[in-house]
């Protein structure tokens, strides 16, 4: 299974990913993840890497999928993968197609988890963690039983400055305009199944699953003679 979940900062695709991965089978590759490592590892392309974030650059659209392509590249991945966090925009989709036809494989399915603005900056905005701990709190879905501190070992809860609401707001308008028309692009391709990113965690896992399925199920369908 070679799948790429795509969704607004906040909806969960993170966690989704993770979980999905272990159902098929196939490893989780994070972007984000991977320019860490490479980082921690001072990799050559994590040097390169560097130089445009400590410059305060977005890394080239090379460099991350140089890290992608080594990923994709290890025994575990030859299986499939789901893929969060690439591509953001019509361009990295298709440097990502070219790159999986040169590795003997394509796309299978693309799943946008849905949310509206509204739960989304409630979700961003109202979380809160322990620096001890790294516990996660959120003061609309799961406050903590004393305002402001940890449950487990009342630390001050602090949050992220990514997470302030006028940021979100940011976050999601730039995803709005540079991620979001990936939709129509995969969906043109008949690869796009929309799922609702609200609810209990468990149940969108399975929502996934079942539009997953119903992807590779059109496409058996459309390539039967």
């Amino acid at each position: 299974m070679r799948l790429i979940l795509l969704g607004p900062p906040g909806v969960g695709k993170g966690t989704q990913a993770v979980r999905v991965a272990g159902r098929f089978g196939v490893p989780h590759v994070s972007t984000g993840d991977l320019l860490r490592a490479a980082l921690a590892s001072r990799t050559e392309i994590g040097l390169t890497a560097k130089k445009f974030m400590e410059a305060g650059e977005l890394v080239p659209d090379s460099v991350v999928l140089d890290l992608i392509r080594g990923r994709l590249g290890e025994p575990d991945a030859a299986g499939g993968f789901i893929l969060d966090g690439f591509p953001r925009n019509a361009a990295q989709a298709e440097s990502l197609g070219v790159l999986l036809e040169e590795i003997g494989g394509a796309v299978e399915a693309v799943v946008a988890l849905e949310a509206s603005d509204e739960a989304l900056i409630a979700r961003l905005s109202g979380r809160f963690s322990c620096p001890a701990c790294n516990r996660v709190y959120n003061v609309h879905s799961n406050p903590p039983r004393r305002s402001g501190v940890c449950d487990e070992d009342s630390s001050e809860l602090l949050q992220r400055s990514d997470d302030a609401e006028d940021v979100v707001r940011n976050r999601l308008r730039v995803y709005r305009e540079q991620t979001e028309p990936l939709i129509a692009y995969y969906d043109a391709r008949g690869l796009l199944a929309r799922v609702a990113g609200a609810g209990e965690v468990g149940e969108i896992t399975l929502r996934i699953e079942r539009a997953v399925e119903e992807v590779r199920d059109r496409g058996s369908d459309a390539a039967a003679p």
